[in-house]
C-alpha cells in the first residue's frame, strides 16, 4: 500500500467530487491509462476508483467519486465526511482496461464512466473521438474541461434532451481497425455490445454480468508455502475461507470486477467466475471456485 495525503476535494459535477491524493513519502507508483486503485477509507471500507489524472504526474493521483443514493458506505463517506489533509492508503495501480495501439479510437463514456477514459483520450492522439453520455450536462463530470481541450472531437450527449445516441450509426463510421472503449452503466454497455464489432470492443463494467453456474460444492485449497489445507464450504467464498483461516487476502468489490483479490494458482483447475478474465496461473478468489483440490501460492 502507498500512503497519500488528500490534497483537494473539488466538485466536478452535480453529485460528483474529485479527490487529489498527494504521495506522502515521495513519488507514487507509475500507471497507464485505464488503471484503477483501491482506496482504503477511514470507515474500514475499501473502494476501487479509476485514475483520471495525468500519468506523467508521479506526485499525485486523481480520482472522482459519484454519490450513490444506494451507497454501501463508500461514496457516502467520501461526500459527507472525508476532509482535506486526511492521510489515506491506496494500493498500487492495477489495469484491467488497458489502452491498446490502434490507428483510430472511439471512446464511449456514460456518467462516472468518463474517469478511465480521460487519460485514454489524452494518450490516444488526434485519431480519437469521444461520445460522452449523461442525463444532463450538469451531472457529467469534466464535461466543460473536455470540450475546452478537444473541441469537436468530444460530443457531449445529454439524454434528457436528445435521447440515447445511435450506436449503430457510430459503428458505421468506423474504419475496420478501429478500437472502441466503453465504460458506463450496464444498459449502455449492452447497447454497445449489440452495435459494435466484438473484435474491436473493450468494455469496463461497474457491476458483473449475471452468469449461471452449477451448484456450489465444497473443495479444498492447499496453501503450498505454509503447508496448510483450507476447506471451502459450499455456502462460503474462497476469499472468506482463506481470511477465516488467517490468510489476509486484500479484497474490494467482492463481485469479480476489480481484481484486488488475485492469487496465484500452482496446481488444479479453478472455475473462473470473474468478469475480468484471469490470466493463466491466476484467479480471483472472491467469486471463483473449483470442483477439485487447488494448490495456491500462500
Amino acid at each position: 500500500m502507498q500512503k497519500t495525503i488528500l490534497d483537494r476535494v473539488e466538485p466536478v459535477a452535480e453529485g460528483t467530487v474529485s479527490l487529489v491524493l498527494r504521495g506522502a513519502d515521495g513519488p507514487l507508483a507509475p500507471w497507464e491509462p485505464g488503471a484503477h486503485i483501491d482506496l482504503s477509507l477511514p470507515n474500514w471500507l475499501t473502494r476501487q476508483y479509476s485514475l483520471c489524472g495525468d500519468p506523467a504526474d508521479r506526485g499525485s493521483y486523481r480520482v472522482a467519486v459519484r454519490y450513490d443514493r444506494l451507497s454501501r458506505g463508500g461514496s457516502e463517506y467520501v461526500h459527507l465526511f472525508l476532509r482535506e489533509g486526511r492521510t489515506l492508503e491506496v494500493s498500487l495501480p492495477r489495469n484491467n482496461f488497458p489502452l491498446l495501439p490502434a490507428p483510430e479510437y472511439l471512446f464511449v463514456a456514460g456518467g462516472i464512466g468518463i474517469t478511465p477514459v480521460l487519460p485514454m483520450l489524452a494518450a490516444a492522439g488526434a485519431s480519437a473521438r469521444l461520445v460522452y453520455v449523461g442525463r444532463s450536462v450538469a451531472t457529467m463530470p469534466f464535461a466543460a474541461e473536455l470540450q475546452a481541450a478537444y473541441g469537436d472531437r468530444v460530443r457531449v450527449h445529454a439524454t434528457g434532451e436528445h435521447g440515447r445516441p445511435d450506436f449503430a450509426a457510430l459503428a458505421a463510421e468506423l474504419g475496420p481497425d478501429a478500437l472502441v472503449y466503453c465504460c458506463g452503466p450496464a444498459s449502455m454497455l449492452d447497447a454497445a455490445e449489440a452495435a459494435f464489432p466484438a473484435r474491436g470492443l473493450h468494455l469496463e463494467r461497474f457491476q458483473p454480468v449475471a452468469k449461471e453456474f452449477g451448484p456450489n460444492e465444497p473443495f479444498e485449497v492447499n496453501c503450498v508455502r505454509s503447508g496448510r489445507t483450507v476447506t471451502v464450504a459450499a455456502e462460503e467464498s474462497m476469499l472468506d475461507a482463506l481470511n477465516h483461516a488467517g490468510y489476509r487476502i486484500q479484497s474490494g468489490c467482492r463481485e469479480g470486477v476489480c481484481g484486488s483479490c488475485e492469487i496465484s494458482v500452482v496446481g488444479g483447475e479453478p472455475e473462473h467466475r470473474d468478469d475480468i478474465g484471469a490470466a493463466a496461473g491466476r484467479m480471483y478468489c472472491c467469486v471463483s471456485r473449483a470442483t477439485s483440490r487447488l494448490d495456491v501460492d500462500l
